[in-house]
């Protein structure tokens, strides 16, 4: 199992741009749950920490893709690091004023949002560069999803730390300027320096031009939407089950089920179409959201956690390369932007709509939130099957094993990208 991870990662700057992008990507991944603990130890509501949270969320929506066609035109230095020091300013400007003046508290939100960098995408982008061969890129991009749930373990658990030994406000500043590091060790990197997108036909719409990828966003909304609501609903079941340290158990309990996952699942090769084992994935997905319903004592709620999240990395992993199928040429950077910024809005939807449904509700019917959004994402999916089938039309072919070992031809890489 290990030895096409080791693989990978024994290339040059492998290991670096993994780790640099996940640090950079700490203060993203932990925004709703560092949001809503600091507006409720400054005596905010749920419904403000929900809003809050998904302004952030909106925002970041906005921004990524933006950033993303920013560095597809101008390179990643150029765009990455100005883009983390603006961010963190801002999310440091919230936690120094706090909830008192929501007018400042929402706009600091909407800065930060915005200027999140797409490290992201610039790690996907940059995946074909670092790797010797291309049939090693959808192992590195399932080892990039198994690493994503390494950072959804230990951040919600950095965080609680946090807290616990200073504040939450302290937990705001530090994660922030933790990421700002982590964005300038990749783009001082040589191959994030030196890449180079590949040429794009002039389009306003980008990667959105490609009918498989609006297809895939559809789903990824509903996706998103779920995971979204559980980080809501979470905090009410631990404000009746022990508090902070349960919610951040919980939340570190979904990070480790989707990390189990996502490991076993890009460990083997598999066979077909990406688009048909996606279906399977997010059913899946889907049903094991249903048992939260049950709200039980602490350690088997944390077991259904875990499981709750066994299935969201291999449906991350293999939507990365039904993107690559289905992008455009020139554009890598800004579609796969485009899935995290589709992400983005799910989850910041899901918070907003959890707020008002557990304020209403209690915990229960917030744990009802991402069965149905689970459920929606199949129907979506199921919908758009003929579209998804159907690779973008200038994406070049070429025999490629794409994981699977029928060795299908399939697209290659449709990035063009190069260093």
């Amino acid at each position: 199992m290990a030895a096409g991870y080791l693989e990978i990662l024994r290339a040059r700057h492998a290991v670096r741009l993994l780790t640099g992008t996940l640090v950079g990507r700490l203060p993203n991944a932990t925004a709703a749950i560092a949001v809503v603990l600091f507006v409720r130890a400054e005596g905010g509501t749920y419904s403000l920490a929900g809003a809050l949270a998904a302004v952030y969320g909106v925002a970041n929506a906005v921004g990524q893709p933006v950033l993303g066609r920013l560095v597809d035109l101008q390179g990643q230095p150029r765009v990455q690091l100005p883009a983390a020091v603006v961010s963190g300013l801002a999310m440091t400007v919230f936690a120094l004023a706090g909830v008192a003046s929501p007018v400042l508290a929402y706009a600091a939100m909407i800065v930060a949002g915005l200027f999140t960098p797409p490290l992201e995408g610039g790690l996907r982008a940059l995946w074909p560069v670092v790797l010797r061969r291309e049939a090693q890129v959808p192992t590195a991009y399932a080892l990039d999803a198994i690493a994503q749930e390494v950072m959804f373990t230990v951040g919600p658990l950095l965080v609680a730390a946090c807290v616990a030994l200073w504040s939450a406000r302290v937990a705001l500043v530090v994660i922030n300027v933790i990421g700002v590091l982590g964005a300038l060790s990749v783009v001082v990197s040589p191959p994030s320096r030196a890449w180079r997108s590949g040429p794009r036909a002039a389009h306003w719409l980008g990667a959105l031009r490609s009918r498989g990828l609006l297809a895939l966003l559809g789903v990824f909304l509903f996706v998103g939407i779920a995971l979204g609501s559980i980080t809501v609903a979470a905090v009410s079941y631990a404000d009746g089950h022990g508090g902070d340290g349960v919610y951040g158990w919980l939340m570190a309990a979904l990070g480790l089920g989707a990390l189990g996952g996502g490991t076993v699942y890009g460990a083997r090769q598999w066979r077909g179409a990406p688009e048909r084992r996606l279906r399977v994935l997010v059913g899946l997905l889907a049903v094991c959201y249903l048992p939260l319903m049950l709200m039980p004592g602490v350690v088997t709620m944390v077991l259904l956690t875990v499981l709750a999240g066994v299935f969201l990395a291999p449906c991350i992993a293999c939507a990365f390369i039904i993107v690559d199928r289905h992008a455009p040429s020139g554009t890598v950077t800004e579609a796969f932007s485009w899935l995290v910024t589709t992400f983005t809005v799910g989850a910041s939807v899901g918070t907003g709509v959890a707020g008002p449904v557990v304020q209403a509700g209690g915990a229960l019917w917030g744990f009802a939130v991402p069965g149905a959004a689970g459920a929606v994402s199949l129907l979506v999916l199921l919908a758009t099957g003929r579209v998804l089938a159907a690779p973008a039309g200038g994406a070049v072919v070429a025999a490629s094993p794409e994981n699977d070992p029928n060795r299908a031809v399939e697209p290659r890489f449709s990035s063009g990208d190069r260093a």
